[in-house]
């Protein structure tokens, strides 16, 4: 099955959301987000939904558990299965978290990597072979996290670049992480994605999360997206142009059609960007 091209808005592919979605998919909606883990040797009904989804619109996976800055061996398994599934669905791009989430079983979470060279070489090893594996050039995200790491030779923008070059791989830049470091590490969000490298996004994702103090956000992917987060999607277009990009809601989940809602939003920011462009490029 070819891949499908992947631009505009999309939204995560939900099993709570299959019903409505088989009733209509709204407008709005370009393109859908998978956990290849989640989908994997899944057969029977969801199986087929799924089928009837990928045949008609494109997917991207978004891999959970792969753990690139993990001690654990890489799990070249999965990615051979997530590879298979991906030949069979059509799906040509996969991204995973620049953080590890695995140390001889699961954690459950995601944690940051130290930045330092030792693990800029570690992890960039891990990622040129998942990408031999997969097949592919892989985008890796920027994670939130909340402590510093106690080991740090570098700042978390120079350690992203660093591990980009060293792997040859993409970014996915996801909006709502830099806004959620800023508050919980004092730094200055724009600055931050002024300083990543344009030629290297190809993938966004844009999510709410939760206030636990003023000097405290926590990254759920379980609210609504806010106003300061809408604010620097702007911006990153602005700085870098329009990329695919997902609304993540995986908690609270209100109706397909309320959360269409903010899946519009990102396509008529996006589309606000292409106008902009057209009109400059006539001018």
């Amino acid at each position: 099955m070819l891949p499908l091209r992947l631009s505009g808005a999309g939204l995560g592919f939900r099993r709570e959301l299959i019903p409505a979605l088989k009733n209509r998919v709204p407008g709005a909606i370009d393109f859908f987000e998978l956990a290849p883990e989640n989908w994997i040797d899944l057969g029977g009904a969801y199986g087929r939904d799924l089928r009837g989804f990928t045949e008609r619109y494109p997917f991207v996976c978004h891999g959970l558990s792969l753990s690139l800055g993990g001690p654990s061996p890489l799990d070249e398994m999965l990615l051979t299965k997530t590879r298979q599934f991906m030949d069979a669905h059509g799906i040509q791009l996969f991204t995973e978290h620049l953080s590890y989430c695995s140390d001889d079983g699961h954690l459950y979470d995601l944690l940051p990597i130290p930045f330092t060279e030792e693990a800029v070489k570690h992890v960039a090893a891990r990622i040129r072979r998942a990408q031999d594996i997969l097949e592919r050039r892989i985008a890796i995200e920027n994670a939130s996290y909340y402590a510093p790491s106690p080991i740090a030779e570098m700042d978390e923008i120079a350690f992203i670049r660093a591990v980009l070059d060293e792997a040859g791989c993409d970014l996915h830049l996801d909006v709502n992480n830099v806004y959620v470091n800023s508050v919980n590490h004092r730094y200055d969000p724009l600055e931050f994605i002024g300083a990543l490298p344009t030629e290297r996004i190809v993938y966004m994702h844009m999510a709410g999360h939760y206030v636990e103090a003023a000097d405290l956000l926590v990254d759920t992917h379980g609210a609504d997206v806010i106003d300061p987060v809408w604010a620097l999607l702007n911006a990153t277009y602005r700085l870098h142009g329009v990329a695919p990009t997902l609304l993540e809601r995986d908690f609270n989940l209100p109706p397909l059609d309320e959360l269409v809602h903010e899946v519009a939003h990102i396509a008529r920011i996006q589309a606000k960007h292409h106008r902009h462009e057209h009109a400059s490029r006539v001018s």
